[in-house]
């Protein structure tokens, strides 16, 4: 296959923190190429100095033996390198067409811009992924799904070589990634590099060729897939196998902390019983968008349901719980709700990690109640959960996507939450970060909490959580005791049983 382009001795420094050191790294056409590493590898880095964003401090990119440098990203793009970054970068104040052709919007004969023309072609570029968006719709009114979407199809209208996906599929379900999928094997079929870069195992395996791992900012080692396994991988990765990344279950759990009796989602669904007991953690397996995060918002006022009793720790909810005061109220009861986009819905990135932890303090309390100094507790916090930062000071948007999580996590903790209602807890987060996430849910368990999942990461279920139930058409339609699941199980489970045929797994 020809070489496309190719990044010798690279090494990049900001201040006295070293990026990259030496690291070659060379695109083949028609090839998809992971590129692993924990964060902080140097990934990021790497891909910016090739995207322009960067330039480094010594090494050289070339192409057919020529040395090419890039000084800014539109050069780069010019060249045919199209980077869709992990942090989009679409303008929220603007339509789904003006950023698809921002900084070369067609123009008309007296220099005016041409919105048809830029609407058609946005149009055309959206149905070719399968997306029926009016491109005049503003981007602040897309999902985060539609806006990584909107994201791929500008670099893919670019018409580059190579081209960069950094965690393209974090807000992507199973269906949108099968689509992105297809389109990604098209680029490859068409002679295209794409460097993919993502921490879901199942989704390397499937889509990529070759694979790069860097770690502490120096290159590891480049490989075919074809000779790897998740376990080797992994512990090229971080120098432990996959079952090392969980810890241990807890052996059995006490009186029952969430109660859930005849559940109905919508007014057509079959109503389900299910229940959290103390020092547990349980997750909602199955297929995408089959119920599961609808219950759990439903818990918060988020989503209104039919019908059913909720008890927490005995005290039973107030259906429908209100969707304004609804956080504030579960709060009040001990319970945490961590949504799966920590960035929009989580965390206030203009705010201190400080002030993110102590917000939780202060929830619990009555809004006119005085503000209090929680520094202590929030260092407290800050020491247990291992949260990499110069201090309580640091602005949470500073922080890796680990961090991030652990500080949303902290919040919950330092507020004295006894259940946890979790969605994607390692949404782009790396392995590392991935472990010591699964650490501080396991020892909130042991601690006398209790802790509901929702995961895409069907590995991820099984290896943290004590029991499963499977959702299908939003209603529980199987129970198993995640030592004995299997992602085979669970597909089965959640394609062939009727609802209102739950059964318990108890074999291996």
């Amino acid at each position: 296959m020809k070489k496309l382009i190719e990044m010798s001795g690279i090494s990049k420094a900001f201040g006295g923190s070293v990026a990259l050191k030496n690291v070659s790294f060379e695109l083949l056409a028609g090839s998809v190429h992971a590129l692993m590493g924990e964060n902080g590898a140097g990934k990021s880095t790497l891909m910016k100095i090739l995207a322009g964003v960067h330039q480094p401090d010594s090494g050289k990119i070339s192409r057919d033996g020529q040395v090419v440098t890039f000084a800014t990203p539109k050069e780069a793009l010019d060249f045919g390198i199209s980077t869709v970054f992990q942090e989009l970068s679409l303008l929220a104040n603007l339509t789904i067409a003006e950023n698809m052709f921002l900084g070369r919007e067609p123009t008309l004969r007296f220099g005016t811009v041409d919105y048809a023309t830029m609407n058609r072609e946005t149009t055309k570029a959206l149905a070719e992924l399968g997306l029926d968006l009016n491109p005049k719709t503003m981007v602040s009114e897309l999902t985060i799904a539609e806006r990584q979407f909107v994201e791929i199809a500008h670099g893919i209208k670019a018409d580059a070589s190579i081209f960069i996906l950094d965690e393209p599929t974090a807000a992507l379900n199973a269906a949108d990634v099968e689509v992105l999928n297809r389109h990604i094997r098209r680029l490859r079929d068409e002679g295209k590099a794409i460097v993919y870069i993502s921490h879901r195992m199942d989704e390397i395996f499937e889509i990529c060729d070759t694979v790069t791992v860097l770690k502490d900012s120096e290159l590891v080692a480049t490989k075919p897939l074809a000779e790897m396994t998740p376990h080797s991988l992994i512990a090229m990765m971080v120098g432990r196998e996959l079952k090392d990344l969980f810890p241990e279950r807890n052996a059995e759990p006490g009186e029952a902390m969430l109660d859930v009796e005849n559940f109905r989602i919508t007014d057509s669904s079959a109503p389900f019983s299910m229940t959290v007991g103390k020092g547990e953690i349980v997750g909602m397996a199955g297929l995408e968008g089959q119920g599961q995060q609808r219950f759990l918002r439903s818990l918060v006022g988020q989503f209104e349901p039919f019908g059913g009793k909720v008890s927490v720790r005995g005290k039973a909810l107030k259906f429908p719980v209100s969707k304004d005061g609804g956080i504030r109220y579960l709060q009040s009861l001990g319970v945490g709700l961590v949504p799966e986009d920590r960035k929009e819905e989580g965390l206030f990135l203009t705010l201190s990690i400080g002030h993110n932890i102590a917000i939780g303090l202060h929830s619990r309390k009555s809004e006119f109640s005085l503000a209090e100094g929680y520094g202590d507790k929030i260092r407290e916090t800050m020491a247990s959960m291992s949260v990499q930062a110069s201090g309580p000071a640091e602005l949470v948007s500073a922080l890796s996507g680990g961090n991030q999580q652990k500080v949303l996590l902290g919040r919950y903790l330092a507020a004295g939450m006894s259940i946890l209602l979790v969605e994607e807890p390692t949404r782009g987060v790396d392995i590392g970060a991935k472990s010591e996430i699964y650490r501080l849910l396991r020892e909130f368990a042991n601690q006398g909490g209790a802790v509901v999942v929702l995961s895409r990461e069907t590995i991820e279920l099984i290896g943290l959580c004590d029991r499963l139930y499977v959702v299908h058409e939003d209603t529980i339609v199987s129970e198993m005791a995640a030592e004995n699941a299997t992602e085979h199980k669970i597909l089965d489970a959640a394609l062939s049983r009727q609802a209102g045929q739950v059964r318990l797994e108890t074999t291996p």
